[in-house]
This record gives C-alpha cells, sequence and structure tokens, in this order.
C-alpha cells in the first residue's frame, strides 16, 4: 500500500472537506480537532461532492439531499444513502499529511 505525500497539514481548513485527486481516486479529506479522514468524494446516493458538505463532529453531510456519512467508516448513517462509501487510511507526520491507498488487483 503507497504512502503519498499530500500537503501541509496546514492547508486543511478545520471542519471542512478539501478534495484532491490521486490517480483515478478522488477523495474529501477533512481536519477534524487532531484528526484527519479522508473518504471517497462521492455520495453514495447521488454521486455528489462530499468535500463541500457541511461536517459535523465526526460525520459529514451530503450538500445534494442531505444524507450523512461517518467520517471514521464510511458508513452512511442516514437516508437517502443507504451504501457506504470507501475509505483511506491518512497520516500527520512531521506537520505534513499522507493517504495510503490500496492498489487495486
Amino acid at each position: 500500500m503507497p504512502r503519498i505525500e499530500i500537503a501541509p497539514l496546514a492547508e486543511f481548513p478545520e471542519g471542512a472537506g478539501l478534495r484532491v485527486d490521486v490517480g483515478d481516486h478522488r477523495i474529501a479529506m477533512f481536519k477534524v480537532g487532531d484528526a484527519i479522514y479522508a473518504l471517497a468524494d462521492r455520495c453514495s446516493h447521488a454521486e455528489a461532492s462530499l468535500a463541500e458538505g457541511e461536517v459535523f463532529d465526526t460525520e459529514v453531510e451530503c450538500p445534494r439531499h442531505g444524507a450523512a456519512f461517518n467520517l471514521t467508516t464510511g458508513d452512511a448513517l442516514t437516508l437517502p444513502a443507504t451504501s457506504p462509501v470507501a475509505t483511506y487510511v491518512a497520516e500527520v507526520e512531521n506537520g505534513t499529511v499522507y493517504l495510503k491507498i490500496e492498489e487495486e488487483s
């Protein structure tokens, strides 16, 4: 699983999404307190950008229809979404954010 340097932690807005593209992966990243979360950036219900959604603690709300997703697990928490979104491992080391992306088989 390769580790990819994304950006300095200081570039991540508190409690808001930031979209990053890594290869074929479109990823929504969120800084909440000392934690960094990374999810697939497409709502499983209507393919809206989750990076544009509102963050409430460890949940993000889809801007299109209001479905909520858990930032830690990717689980769909409210309708109209019923399917989870993929999550990615995000790490901070020496003030820099890294992502681990599983290679597709």
